[in-house]
């Protein structure tokens, strides 16, 4: 039954972007597609009204193919633009390096390193956004040149509380971020000459923080697995003072992630943006709606939908995953982009840098616990109680070895007590 429903599932992620990319749309037909969407969800009068817009724009990887809904999801370097809580529950150490081809001549690069030691997690990302900056005066001379960019800096820590073996915990986390916008000096309107310290004037540098909390858990879960299928999240982000009296795009945001299947994750975020300068002008709420899936044990393919006035983003990508590497590639149909092949392409490349030993470590806790249940059915106890403490060494949080160490030892001071009862009987 699974691999009938799975069929039609596998040929919607492998030929949207065929259709996408293969139809021959003309400016008509965009122009209506704006219209449509403009028509169902309408514009916001108040966007725009927030400062460094690099900050709203994804730098790429899996979670921009699923439409930014990755809050709850937050299991790759990605997690940095999206959940800080996110680092003190990866399951592997990353390095990633990101390209965004975004609208025209814009760029943005991207850089995060990601590690996790026992429950700490933190993470560096930088991420720069640049644009040709060309002003002709009225005889089409070329007065001034250079590129407007957006640069952001974030430090990440977070923590993941009471995680056990049955409980995955409850992270907290918080990244620091620093923001900084440069505008070339521009031309005089009157005289057409180049003012001298005029981009000084309209750059700015701003301090931020996000601050997020990730929990996972069972639900409705029909595969035998360790990995919970089921996460929620808080996050709020950007939160900080007005750039030169401008808001920055601060939001809260609530999240959820499930797994139904084992190959096919669903993630849906809602935001509330919040003006902290006049909450009156903030921006509409918005959601994100998105699908992974794991069509091969190397491929995998997503999409997502992001339902936000004035700007309603499609998402469409996929990623081949090798022993140590992994690619995503991504196409984002929005209100701001055009129907072509090079237009909004993501490229985001994934080192897996390993896990400090911690899959070795579980396979040989499993290892020892087997051991003990072994020796403890043909009654060698006494090995069974070495495993089973073996195992609580290696990995204190393995419940079922100190569970069953303190059923045997009950067993064996019960046996001891009838043992002395005996022996006072004679």
């Amino acid at each position: 039954m699974i691999k009938k429903c799975w069929v039609p599932l596998v040929f919607i992620f492998l030929l949207f972007p065929v259709l996408v990319w293969g139809l021959d749309f003309d400016t008509n037909s965009y122009g209506a597609i704006s219209d449509y969407l403009d028509k169902i969800y309408g514009i916001d009068d108040n966007a725009g009204l927030t400062a460094f817009p690099v900050l709203n724009i994804p730098i790429g990887g899996r979670s921009e193919g699923m439409a930014s809904a990755f809050a709850a999801v937050a299991d790759d370097a990605s997690f940095i633009e999206f959940n800080p809580a996110g680092s003190s529950m990866l399951t592997k150490s990353e390095l990633a390096f990101f390209h965004n081809n975004w609208i025209a001549d814009t760029k943005i690069e991207g850089l995060v390193y990601a590690n996790r030691i026992k429950d700490f997690g933190f993470a560096a990302a930088g991420k720069w956004l640049y644009t040709p900056f060309s002003e002709y005066n009225l005889y089409g001379d070329r007065v001034s040149k250079g590129y407007y960019s957006e640069a952001v800096a974030t430090l990440n820590g977070s923590y993941n509380f009471f995680s056990g073996y049955y409980f995955s915990g409850v992270s907290l986390g918080a990244s620091l971020k620093g923001a900084f916008r440069f505008v070339p000096d521009y031309a005089d309107d009157e005289s057409g000459s180049v003012m001298t310290g005029s981009g000084r004037d309209q750059s700015a540098g701003m301090v931020m923080a996000d601050f997020g909390a990730l929990t996972r858990f069972d639900l409705l879960k029909f595969y035998a697995s360790r990995d919970r299928n089921t996460s929620v999240a808080l996050v709020v982000r950007n939160l900080g003072p007005p750039a030169m009296d401008d808001p920055l795009p601060t939001a809260a945001v609530a999240a959820l992630s499930y797994k139904p299947l084992r190959p096919l994750l669903i993630a849906f975020d809602f935001s509330l943006p919040v003006n902290l300068k006049n909450p009156e002008l903030s921006e509409r709420p918005y959601w994100s709606l998105g699908f992974s899936a794991n069509v091969t044990s190397f491929l995998s393919m997503r999409t997502g939908l992001m339902a936000k006035a004035g700007n309603v983003r499609l998402a469409v990508g996929s990623a081949i995953t090798l022993k140590k590497i992994a690619l995503d590639v991504n196409y984002t149909l929005d209100l701001l982009t055009q129907l072509q092949p090079l237009n909004r392409v993501s490229v985001g490349v994934r080192f897996d840098l390993g896990d400090h030993g911690r899959q070795q470590n579980a396979d040989e806790v499993d290892r020892l616990y087997l051991a003990g249940l072994d020796a403890y059915a043909q009654t060698n106890y006494t090995e069974a109680q070495y495993y089973w403490e073996e195992a609580i060494r290696l990995n204190p949080k393995f419940a079922p070895a100190r569970e069953n160490l303190e059923t045997l030892n009950r067993a064996l001071a019960v046996q001891q007590r009838m043992d002395e009862l005996q022996r006072l009987d004679f």
